[in-house]
Parts: C-alpha cells; sequence; structure tokens
C-alpha cells in the first residue's frame, strides 16, 4: 500500500514528510533503557555562513573563515601556513566570534526587530538551499527529533540558550522538523552564564575542555531527569578532530564510571561519518560510510 504525503510548500521550495512515518521507540525501550543524542551544531546539523574573523598582526587587516576553514586550520593560526600572519582575537564583542555571540540590542533595533545573528544565518540558509545546508549528521538530528529521543545541544557558540532554541525553532516553522526536539540539555559553551555552570568561573576553560564537561553534565542529568538503567546509551556527533579527542577521553571516563551503559562517537566530515562505540577496555568498533550512500543512524 503506497504512503500517503504530506507537502509543505516554502517560496520556491517543496518539502515532504511521510505522514505514515512510524515512531520508533528507544532501541533499548523494553529493557528501561533510553537513548540520548548529543549533538555539535555547525557543521554537523547544519552549515550556516557565520564567519570567524581573523585580524593581521601587522595592519590589523581582517579577514573571514568560515566555521569548517577554522576547525581545520585553527592549530596553525599565527604559526605557520597561509595565517601565519594572523591571530584570533577572544574579545567577544569585537573579536574573531563576535557573530557566533548575541548582541546587547539597542530600543532602537529592538522596536525594528533586529535578529540576533544566529537567527538571521538559520533563515538565510533555509532560504538559499533546502539541501545543502543540511550537514552529515542532520537525518539523525531528525530521527531524533521525530522520536523525542532526549538531545542535547553542546556548541562552541556564544550565544544565549533561548537564542539557540529561537533558531532550531524556525527549523520548525518551516517545516524541516516536525516539532521541537525534546531537550535535555542545551550548552552554548562559550556563553559566560554557561561557562560559570560547567565551572569556568575564570572564563579561561577551552571550547574542547568545556564540551567535555558539558557531555559529562549531560550524561549527569540524563541519569537525574530518566533514572538509571545500564541500558541507557549515549552518542555524541562533532566535525572538530580536537574535539573529538578529547570527547572520545570524557567518553572513556564515562564508560569507566557508568560501564554497563553504551557510549558512542560519531565524527563527521564533509560527506562522510566515522562513528566509533566506547568500550570499556578501548575503542572496539567502528563503522564508517560515506553520506551520499545513506545517513547514519547514530546507536
Amino acid at each position: 500500500m503506497a504512503k500517503k504525503r504530506m507537502k509543505y510548500i516554502k517560496s520556491n521550495e517543496q518539502l515532504e514528510f511521510d505522514l505514515n512515518r512510524p515512531f520508533e521507540h528507544d532501541r533499548n525501550y523494553q529493557l528501561g533503557g533510553r537513548s540520548f543524542y548529543f549533538f555539535d551544531f555547525d557543521d554537523n546539523v547544519a552549515y550556516l555562513s557565520t564567519p570567524i574573523v581573523i585580524f593581521h598582526k601587522e595592519n590589523g587587516e581582517q579577514k573571514l573563515l568560515s566555521s569548517g576553514e577554522f576547525a581545520k586550520n585553527s592549530k596553525i593560526i599565527g604559526k605557520e601556513g597561509r595565517y601565519k600572519d594572523y591571530y584570533v582575537d577572544f574579545n567577544d564583542e569585537v573579536g574573531s566570534f563576535q557573530f557566533f555571540r548575541d548582541k546587547e540590542l539597542n530600543l532602537f533595533e529592538k522596536i525594528t526587530r533586529k535578529k540576533q545573528s544566529f537567527l538571521s544565518d538559520v533563515e538565510k540558509a533555509i532560504r538559499l538551499n533546502t539541501k545543502r545546508w543540511k550537514a552529515p549528521s542532520w537525518n539523525c538530528f531528525y530521527h531524533a527529533t521525530f522520536n523525542k529521543r532526549p538531545m542535547s545541544v553542546i556548541t562552541a557558540r556564544g550565544h544565549h540558550s533561548e537564542t539557540i532554541k529561537d533558531g532550531i525553532n524556525i527549523m520548525v516553522k518551516e517545516g524541516h522538523i516536525p516539532h521541537m526536539p525534546n531537550f535535555l540539555s542545551l550548552y552554548p559553551v562559550s556563553n559566560p552564564q554557561t561557562r560559570k555552570e560547567l565551572g569556568d568561573t575564570d572564563l579561561k576553560a577551552s571550547v574542547p575542555e568545556l564540551k567535555r564537561k558539558a557531555i559529562r553534565g549531560s550524561v549527569e542529568k540524563a541519569i537525574v531527569k530518566y533514572g538509571y538503567s545500564p541500558y541507557h546509551r549515549f552518542g555524541m556527533s562533532d566535525d572538530d578532530p580536537h574535539n573529538i579527542e578529547l570527547i572520545t577521553e570524557e567518553m572513556r571516563n564515562l564508560k569507566s564510571d557508568y560501564p554497563e551503559m553504551s557510549f558512542f562517537v560519531i565524527e563527521t566530515n564533509d560527506d562522510s561519518f566515522v562513528k566509533r562505540e566506547v568500550k570499556f577496555t578501548g575503542i572496539k568498533s567502528e563503522f564508517r560510510s560515506n553520506c551520499k550512500n545513506g545517513q547514519l543512524n547514530l546507536f
């Protein structure tokens, strides 16, 4: 019997969702386990045009990098290669990540409904193209949202949590996801309030270190909210190689603390991904795929 389809028309775009798509329980639902999905956002769930600014050491010339370009070159900026004469400025208001932070809007900007950069960038991505802005973990993000899996968004951005939610709500309104995710936690780790929540009172911890703390915080929140179960499964997807290293280390620590639970690390890169399960004795399994051949079911 052919499936019925519901069509959403947005300007010149057409989106289709199966009305008969079945709701799927967590893999270990009958045993009392839940599957928890943790996502980095940029270049993992969505490709946004938000630029990172680097500055010339001598003349202050600004160069704009995409988040993907920055992730690939962050370790050598100011040291070697094409960006050896540039530096990263960590000033939140006028520095390298100024567009990854919320701006304090004045009265006129509020009256004229000026939007935070994250919201504008999400709208711009959706308006320009319905497919190319969806990054390697998009289908997993949709799957987790549709099936109301407990979800955490752990991003290097420094916006307020409500801004991140508002950006994702734009995707709901535009028909790209059926409803808001079942948020377990939301950690924009460069936000000063979030930093302090994660124990970084001096505001000096690196993004990978903060993401590592956010993963542990999310696992602990999951146990408090949903109860302890040896059948819980946790997976985190990210595209930054340095983040992946520290995420894997923290997953090892969590596996040591909770040896009966399952922990996965998913590394996304352009059109491919690698899934690794963290076993008590080390990394024991690996799954590789090209996203063109179908999306990954995280775990």
